[in-house]
């Protein structure tokens, strides 16, 4: 167990942040993070969980403890209804994709090259290219910092909804997540019509893909148009792609022609909040030290030295000039500290 005092998170962000905590603490099993529960006191708090740090905005140093789960190791039980991988919430998401491909556990493919870890998708409710971790996640174990004790969460109680769940609402920084059990088939059914992925594959001759094949055009896909927190920091996309009521689209429509959308049901429509900024002239510029990537407007990156509050005055920026030319609010679905 790590218990650290005045540490740096400057390489526990994407954004690649420099900012500092009054205490950090990293445990490896659920027993560590039990004695660490029982310990804390009012002069640890505020209490903040952090994963890898890549759906995180810090405007300032944090005055508190940051708790991080470095607890490793999954286990796949087959059974009538699937396949079960438990997996600790330390380890990397993209690996866990990895293992799943590898070895014909089927459903996370097109979550392929997301960063973060695994209790973060269970935070999070990741998702990409049609799909949504929320249809994957049947089982999640968190220990509750209030009372100390360990708890099991089903889907339903985690009250998932599009980039949301009660973690990131009511239940934010009050447990901390130790495994989640993800149900998995042994039948590979491919999603393949979101985006371009169907145009890369063909491109690729390609006219029904192994999992791997799918895995690995998902991996280039994203690789052309998102920047490497490692060369220019970020946190992926942004913004939320906003659900609008059909009448809202089709008035866009009537004014700006045919617009890139996604049919949610009948009566809604999902427009893409790069789209939008796009539209505005935001993409490739900057604002100070912060700007939006050059491929994807939905990206806001950290031109070299920028602090939080850089960021969040672009986001600002890009907010308001959305909201005067299509009457839409986009709102961030990193989480600003």
């Amino acid at each position: 167990m790590k218990d650290i005092s005045d540490f740096n998170l400057k390489h526990h962000n994407t954004f690649g942040i420099d900012v500092k905590c009054r205490r950090f603490i990293e445990f490896d099993s659920v027993d560590e993070l039990l004695q660490v529960v029982n310990s804390l006191t009012d002069v640890d708090k505020p209490i903040l969980v952090l994963g890898g740090g890549s759906n995180m905005l810090f405007t300032s140093d944090f005055n508190g403890t940051v708790l991080h789960s470095a607890i490793k190791g999954h286990v796949a039980v087959k059974t009538d209804e699937g396949i079960m991988l438990r997996c600790g919430s330390g380890e990397i998401w993209d690996d866990i994709v990895s293992l799943c491909v590898s070895n014909r556990m089927y459903g996370a493919e097109n979550l392929s090259l997301i960063p973060g870890e695994v209790g973060a998708t269970a935070v999070q409710n990741i998702g990409a290219y049609g799909a949504e971790v929320k249809d994957l996640i049947i089982k999640v174990e968190a220990v509750d910092l209030q009372t100390g004790k360990l708890c099991e969460f089903t889907n339903e109680d985690c009250e998932y909804a599009y980039r949301k769940s009660k973690f990131k609402g009511e239940w934010r920084n009050r447990f901390v997540i130790t495994y989640v059990t993800y149900k998995l088939s042994d039948e590979f059914c491919p999603c393949i019509e979101y985006g371009n992925i169907r145009s890369e594959l063909d491109k690729r001759n390609i006219v029904t893909p192994t999992a791997e094949q799918l895995r690995n055009v998902i991996i280039d896909i994203r690789n052309a148009k998102l920047p490497d927190p490692k060369v220019e920091g970020n946190a992926g996309s942004f913004f939320m792609n906003p659900v609008v009521p059909k009448s809202k689209y089709e008035e866009l429509v009537a004014q700006y022609g045919n617009i890139p959308h996604y049919t949610v049901d009948n009566g809604l429509e999902k427009i893409p909040a790069g789209w939008m900024i796009e539209q505005c002239g935001w993409k490739g510029k900057s604002l100070g030290k912060a700007g939006v990537h050059s491929r994807q407007a939905l990206v806001l990156v950290n031109r070299g030295g920028a602090e939080g509050r850089d960021v969040v005055a672009l986001c600002e920026a890009v907010k308001h000039d959305v909201k005067d030319k299509f009457g839409i609010n986009i709102m961030p679905e990193v989480n600003i500290i």
